[in-house]
């Protein structure tokens, strides 16, 4: 999975912290899927990791299936909501799937993540919040992780889904060495 991060003013009128939204796997010529997170006002590796958390436990709520495409809003008070969407292989008909992931659920697993990868987070907020970004340019930043679908999907005992989730979250600890570069390093 790819992510673009993304950091923009937060909107007036609503105290959302951040949105995900999933760009599916296409057939021709991307790697993998790409998670787009838009988070609002300071960037912080706080807001990072529940927008990512978002990510991670919707793709344990859907159906197993290729080319998902999901936005989700994540609010300060409520946890993340939204919904997801895909074609039925059989029938061709567009299914959706409403999504409402509690707030303890995203902290818990925010919590794991800044565990497991808090370096790299904390890289990738304070890159968006520099304030050397040239005037007028979208802050935004990349960075890829093995399929969340992967580490969070499908049936199976708790024991092989904390193994899918672990090895998840190996690969973050292994993306921290390849992120970019950052001065003072």
């Amino acid at each position: 999975m790819d992510v673009l991060v993304r950091l923009e003013a937060r909107p007036s009128d609503s105290p959302v912290l951040a949105h995900v939204n999933s760009i599916p796997v296409l057939p021709f010529g991307t790697r993998s899927r790409r998670e787009v997170v838009t988070l609002y006002g300071e960037a912080d590796a706080q807001s990072l990791a529940l927008a990512l958390a978002a990510t991670v436990e919707s793709e344990r709520l859907e159906a197993v299936t290729a080319g998902v495409v999901r936005h989700l809003g994540v609010w300060p008070d409520r946890g993340a909501v939204g919904d997801s969407a895909w074609r039925d292989g059989t029938t061709g008909r567009l299914v959706t799937q409403d999504l409402d992931i509690p707030l303890p659920t995203l902290e818990a697993r925010a919590v794991e993540l800044l565990g497991a990868c808090g370096p790299t987070l904390r890289r990738v907020a304070a890159g968006l919040a520099m304030p050397d970004w040239p005037e007028g340019t979208e802050r935004a930043l990349t960075f890829s992780l093995m399929s969340a679908s992967a580490a969070s999907g499908g049936a199976g005992n708790s024991f092989d889904d904390d193994a899918k989730v672990e090895n998840w979250l190996d690969s973050i600890r292994q993306a921290d060495a390849f992120t970019y570069d950052v001065e003072g390093d």
